[in-house]
Parts: C-alpha cells; structure tokens; sequence
C-alpha cells in the first residue's frame, strides 16, 4: 500500500483538503507535564466538526453518512484494503491523516475486528491506527471506521517504553498487560502475531463493563507496528464528555477527547480553551472520562 502517493495525489485534485493540510502547518502547538507524562496541546480550529459533532441518535439519522461512498465529496477517492475503504482525513490532525471506514454502513463496533485492526497497523509501518469508540470521540458512530496518523506525533508510545507492564494474560508469544503507573491508566498488548492479539483483546473485551444503553464497552483503541509486532494500547472510559464541555459559561471548554486525544496530543479548536488548557484540565479530564487504579485493577483480575 502506497500510502504516501496517494496522499500526494488526493490533495493534488482536492482543493479543499489541501488547504486544510497546508493551515495544519501553521496550527499552534504547547506541551504540559503531568506527572512526568509527556503531552501536547494543539489549537486546530479545523476540528470545531468534530469536538462539536452532535452524535445523538436524531442528528444521526437526519445526516446523510460522510463515510458512505455515495456521499462522500468526488474529489475523495480511496484506496481498496480487505473490505475497508482508505481515505485521506480532509479534517486533519496529523500531518498524515486516514480515515479507513468499512465499505458497508455498519455500526462502530470493535468486536471481532481486532485482527483487522492490527494487520491494518503491520501493514501502515510508521503509522498508528486508531479506533474511537461511539461514545468515546467517534464522530460517525453508526459506520464502522478506523482512523490513522503518522506515530511520530503522538507521546503515548514513548511514555509505554519506559511504563511498567504487569502481565495479566499470554497466547502464544503476545502478551496482554496492564500499565496503572502513568496518570493514564491502559492495558497493553503485544501481539506477535494478528490472531493471538485478537484473542487476548476478545479477553479483555469480555472483562469490560458496558454501560447502560451501550451496545459495546467504551474505549479508545491505539495500535502500531514494533520491532517484535504490534503494540496496542486499550483505555477504557466511562463517560463520553467532561462535565465541563461546551460553549455556555466560562468554566466551559470545548474539548471531546478522542483516541489521538489519549494518545497524548489534546485538541482544542477555540483560541481560549487552548490558552487555559493545562495540565491540571488534563488531570480533570482523565478522572472524569478514564479509570482510576482501582477500577483498572478490578477489571484486570476479571480478564478469564
């Protein structure tokens, strides 16, 4: 898969997604410490689509679905991948941004698509392939897609290398471990080999909670290639949005964390959320929204 010819060839006849790459460029950038943890504040007006998307069931089914080809604008052509579409991101984080939806309309699930997601992430060296659940920053929670970005942009990989793993569960020469250390807490696997990745996760899958009125656990998914395979982070959340999110009030910011999001780069797309967001917002954000070391810990003996 030619990847980087077929960004160059989309943006080339894409006026509009060029032009949004190119203000990625100039897009302001900060970093915060939280507790040792490495991340990355990006003020993105560009991603006001998303962080503001209204994903309740009526807005969804009075939308046509931007995933779906027949929707889709005709400059956006794809690349064919096992029954996935790969499309180029024309709301962009990273400087190489995809968005790789199912070629049928079907509902964001992750289960039994673990081997995909982690072949997907072999095959996109140099890329991580992300998965936001449908109350967890998907944006089009009733088709199924994954997401990807160039990994050089994200801390989470870097923060995991040095991060203390307690491995909970094996299959084969894949590992699945948790990691309660950071002030992310997250479960890790190592996965060899697609089939013995999927199945651990199958595991973890099972162990999670779903809330009430869910159909799946919610989540963000990370996965990218390693010198022994794929390494894929899975962080387990319990709400979709801070306490805090919108665009009334002054204590209000307008922040929707994502995958990319618990990937360690925060997205704010109004100057003034950006200039007040600190790592203290972060540590607001993970209490509300992520696990804390108990509830990790409890889900983690549950893994059969």
């Amino acid at each position: 898969m030619n990847v980087q010819e077929f960004i160059d060839a989309q943006l080339a006849a894409w006026p509009m997604a060029r032009g949004n790459f190119e203000a990625l460029k100039g897009v302001e950038t900060k970093e915060l410490d939280l507790d040792g943890m490495r991340l990355k504040v990006q003020f993105n007006p560009a991603r006001i689509v998303s962080s503001g998307a209204k994903v309740d069931a009526a807005s969804l089914a009075a939308r046509p679905c931007f995933l779906c080809e027949k929707n889709r604008p005709a400059e956006q052509t794809g690349l064919d991948w096992k029954g996935y579409t790969v499309l180029i991101n024309p709301f962009p984080i990273f400087p190489r941004h995809l968005t790789i939806p199912d070629n049928s309309h079907t509902l964001q699930k992750i289960e039994g698509r673990m081997a995909d997601m982690i072949s997907l992430a072999a095959e996109l060296d140099g890329y991580t392939v992300f998965y936001n659940g449908p109350r967890c920053g998907a944006s089009a929670p009733d088709h199924m897609h994954f997401q990807a970005g160039n990994s050089d942009f994200l801390t989470l990989p870097e923060e995991l290398e040095d991060a203390e793993q307690k491995v909970i569960a094996t299959d084969g020469a894949s590992t699945l471990a948790l990691v309660d250390s950071l002030p992310l807490k997250l479960f890790v696997i190592d996965a060899a080999d697609a089939a013995e990745g999927a199945r651990l996760f199958e595991r973890l899958y099972k162990a999670l909670p779903v809330p009430e009125g869910e159909y799946e656990p919610m989540m963000n998914i990370l996965a990218w290639s390693t010198p022994a395979g794929v390494r894929v982070a899975v962080v387990p959340r319990k709400r979709h949005r801070p306490s805090f999110y919108g665009t009334e009030g002054d204590g209000c910011m307008l922040i929707s964390p994502a995958s990319v999001d618990m990937g360690g780069v925060y997205i704010t797309p109004r100057p003034a959320d950006f200039e007040r967001f600190d790592a203290e917002t972060v540590r607001r954000l993970l209490d509300e929204l992520c696990l804390n070391t108990t509830e990790i810990n409890a889900i983690a003996s549950d893994v059969e």
